[in-house]
């Protein structure tokens, strides 16, 4: 890493990546708007393996100098209507020291990078309702609510746990 801003995809099977992934990811989890809560110690030894074994699955890690700053992980879908994949970003996160230099936007352009190579029809992702900072972000570049018909509303993002 020569750069003092590198945004690249993450190779899971290199153990450098996956400390990096755990580590921010584990600060996003206790974040106000992650949930406040530190993984649990079956994901830190369980996540990167998992991973590993799935398709369709793009980690983006960010590195200011050499160290890590923000992740974005990402996986591949397919949208019925349109025929097509598609991408989601499932989770993103820059690191609180590292907040303010436009690596959410570095993120978001890696994704929609990898999105264009893969052929996908759009980009989706998810944000809670008071996250106006994260909010900001995806409008700057480029992602809206989404909905059909504004007759109908917006899409909501719901879900039912399952132990």
């Amino acid at each position: 890493m020569g750069d003092v801003i590198d945004i690249i995809k993450a190779d899971l099977l290199n153990p450098d990546h996956g400390t990096a992934i755990l580590n921010l990811l584990n600060e996003y989890a206790q974040d106000e708007m992650g949930g406040n809560c530190e993984l649990s110690t079956f994901v830190k030894q369980n996540l990167i393996a998992e991973l590993q074994k799935r398709h369709g699955v793009h980690v983006i890690l960010a590195y200011f100098y050499d160290d890590p700053a923000g992740l974005s992980i990402c996986f591949e879908g397919f949208s019925t209507f349109a025929c097509k994949p598609l991408l989601n970003i499932h989770d993103l996160i820059v690191a609180k020291k590292y907040r303010g230099m436009g690596l959410s936007k570095m993120l978001l352009s890696k994704a929609e990078a990898i999105a264009w190579s893969l052929g996908c029809c759009k980009l989706t992702l998810e944000v809670l309702e008071g996250n106006n900072i994260a909010q900001a972000a995806y409008k700057a570049s480029g992602y809206n609510a989404y909905q059909l018909d504004p007759k109908a509303g917006k899409a909501l993002f719901w879900q039912k746990i399952i132990e």
